[in-house]
């Protein structure tokens, strides 16, 4: 079967005549591109494709993190090596100060900490985004760094 512009009976007829389908490929194309091929077998291998570039795709992991305003040095210790082992697995990170009632008045002691997590997660994670304020929250996102 040679490539060529036919027009549609023509190519209908080499269809027919090869006992195959005509698939329309491109259908915007001046003129639209078709292909004779099985249908069912070309079906097979664009759902084949997808399966292929679906398990090639990389699913992102987001962890939280919560840190209160007040977090002790023990409890910090504790999350910050739950943060080294998701990091190391390539999931991204997600701490927050969470602010109740009017601890909302410990922003900077909030800002500090989260910072702090930053500066001893440098070698593990790059940050995303600096802390803000998002309502009661004040939020940090750390992606892992890439493996030499």
């Amino acid at each position: 079967m040679e490539q060529g512009v036919y027009s549609i009976e023509e190519a209908l007829r080499i269809a027919d005549e090869l006992d195959a389908d005509l698939i329309e490929i491109s259908p915007n194309a001046v003129p639209p591109v078709c292909r004779v091929a099985d249908y069912q077998k070309f079906l097979y291998q664009q759902k084949k494709k997808e399966k292929e570039m679906k398990a090639k795709a990389t699913k992102v992991v987001v962890k939280e993190i919560r840190f209160g305003p007040q977090t002790d040095d023990h409890d910090y210790n504790f999350k910050l090596k739950h943060a080294i082992g998701f990091l190391q697995e390539g999931a991204k990170l997600k701490a927050y100060v969470f602010f109740k009632g009017r601890s909302i008045l410990f922003k900077e002691q909030g800002e500090v900490l989260l910072l702090r997590f930053a500066n001893d997660l440098e070698e593990y994670a790059k940050v995303d985004q600096l802390p803000q304020l998002e309502g009661k929250r004040m939020i940090i996102l750390l992606s892992p760094k890439k493996k030499k």
